[in-house]
């Protein structure tokens, strides 16, 4: 077996347990024991560690879809025949799905998977740093598995897959996860971004505890002062190690070239062409059949109220974006961003049409069932990860943009957040000492180039952080937070408060006594 694919094996032999309902004996030990492993092999164990976060964390089908499409700022509407996928999609947009929903099932069977592979590593003698990341990578998957399904399931390090895996739920496990993330983060490199780093634990431990209150009590979340206070003071951690600042251009921290020039990323997934995860999904999904130099699915599109949350101006709403191979774009047409009204060829500057040969004019309208002779066309795609033309001049093997989890910008306004929140204001860096300061200085940064606000509410806030980070799966857990994703929206009624989370899918369940399925499921 090549080390390169151990982590995903050991994934695969840990969930066996719980996708299948035979009596699984085989120890684990017996597919890969340590007489087998060299003394490099922990390294490549942790290299493939790194790597199986790309399909759950990476691309729009897994933790992206749970997060986004649940929410206001991304739509997948039934296109005649297309995209029906036995309604997963709009299940999704509803609050309409079940424990057998397949987006809601692989998905927690990969991060599972995850945070099977990174304890199991821990058996094979890694070095402190080695354990650090192993275990740093453990707390991410779990947090995501939190904040999604509100409980996860573990082991020791080696113990018996013919046992039940055990629960955490809740605050018990996220308490877990701020003891591991506080117990490592001394062992962690300072560098690169595209490994678990200090600054990457300091801001998963701000997302915990700005949403402790929330997974105490999703529906009615209360904020702890000494809380917004540990996220102010990790804020300022980061802010003052001088590292992090705006970049000249928004789209250059998800552009091919993004760690290179991204100068806001904090926490990232290396990609390289042949070597990389499915972020080429970000452009393929929305870009129409026809859309040239580089023709997609026809997919999704955002929603005409949440595309109406920005300012003409605000150069986040799209501008063009010139990356290295790229087309000529002889009308400087918008390229990135949200793409909307006549698109173009970017290689000749000529009008495109859809297949029925109607213009191809994409318009802020967008229904779950499309079927009119405009239906290709219905919706406004967003695009933030810049299309990689040099990549996919090479047939589209991956691409070379790494993905982006954590950056500066999340930073501020959460630190502006816990501020209104009740948290203790102090002055870092240039930002300001006041939580409307904070959002101004990065509204009215020359890369993003909207107004100033003149006042600063939780609303106000909510609607902030939409525009600053639409596409980067934190919408849910956002207006989760914020109390607002239960709400009536185009297409969608009020939610049951059961949707603040997913089921623990139905197979789980049913083979493992030690899960109780989330009420209401």
């Amino acid at each position: 077996m090549r080390y390169s694919k151990i982590a995903s094996a050991l994934a695969t032999l840990g969930l066996l347990q719980l996708t299948a309902s035979c009596d699984l004996s085989e120890k684990l030990g017996g597919q890969l024991n340590k007489d087998q492993l060299t003394a490099d092999s922990p390294t490549a164990l942790l290299q493939g560690l790194y790597n199986s976060q790309r399909d759950p964390i990476q691309g729009c089908v897994s933790v992206f879809a749970l997060e986004e499409v649940s929410t206001d700022a991304r739509i997948m509407p039934t296109r005649g025949p297309d995209w029906d996928d036995n309604g997963k999609w709009r299940a999704l947009f509803n609050h309409t799905w079940d424990g057998n929903n397949e987006r809601v099932r692989d998905t927690f069977t990969q991060l599972e998977g995850i945070e099977y592979a990174a304890t199991d590593l821990l058996r094979f003698n890694p070095t402190t740093q080695q354990q650090a990341e192993a275990r740093f990578i453990r707390a991410w998957a779990e947090y995501l598995i939190l904040d999604l399904y509100d409980q996860v399931l573990w082991r020791d390090p080696g113990e018996e897959l013919s046992k039940n895996a055990r629960v955490r739920k809740g605050t018990e496990a996220l308490n877990f996860i701020i003891s591991e993330l506080t117990t490592i983060q001394k062992d962690l490199p300072d560098a690169p971004v595209s490994r678990a780093t200090k600054d990457a634990a300091r801001v998963l431990l701000m997302k915990c505890y700005l949403n402790k209150g929330a997974y105490a009590n999703r529906q009615s979340p209360t904020f702890a002062a000494a809380d917004m206070n540990q996220v102010i003071t990790l804020a300022d951690q980061i802010i003052t190690s001088g590292k992090y600042s705006f970049t000249p251009n928004f789209f250059d921290n998800f552009a091919p070239n993004n760690t290179a020039i991204g100068s806001e990323n904090i926490f990232t997934q290396a990609n390289t062409f042949g070597n990389a995860g499915p972020t080429r999904d970000f452009w393929k999904f929305v870009s129409h059949y026809n859309m040239v130099p580089v023709n997609g699915y026809n997919g999704p599109a955002t929603t005409g109220e949440f595309y109406s949350l920005f300012e003409a101006a605000d150069k986040r709403r799209g501008v063009a974006y010139v990356t290295a191979g790229g087309p000529a774009n002889p009308g400087n047409r918008i390229n990135v961003g949200f793409l909307a009204g006549q698109q173009y060829n970017l290689l000749t500057g000529a009008a495109l049409t859809t297949r029925g040969g109607a213009p191809l004019a994409f318009t802020q309208d967008i229904n779950l069932f499309e079927r009119g002779a405009d239906l290709e066309a219905k919706g406004i795609r967003p695009l933030k990860y810049p299309v990689d033309y040099a990549s996919e001049a090479k047939g589209g093997n991956g691409c070379e943009n790494d993905h982006v989890s954590f950056r500066l910008a999340d930073v501020l306004l959460m630190k502006a957040e816990a501020i209104l929140r009740g948290g203790t204001a102090t002055s870092a860096g240039t930002y300001g000492g006041t939580a409307l300061a904070i959002v101004n200085s990065l509204r009215t940064h020359p890369s993003r180039g909207a107004s100033a606000l003149p006042a600063l509410t939780l609303d106000v806030l909510l609607d902030e952080r939409g525009r600053e980070l639409y596409g980067e799966s934190w919408r849910r857990q956002d207006m989760i937070r914020f109390g607002k994703f239960l709400a009536a929206r185009k297409d969608k009624p009020q939610s049951d408060p059961k949707y603040l989370v997913y089921p623990v899918p139905t197979a789980q369940v049913s083979i493992n006594p030690n899960i109780t399925q989330n009420p209401g499921y």
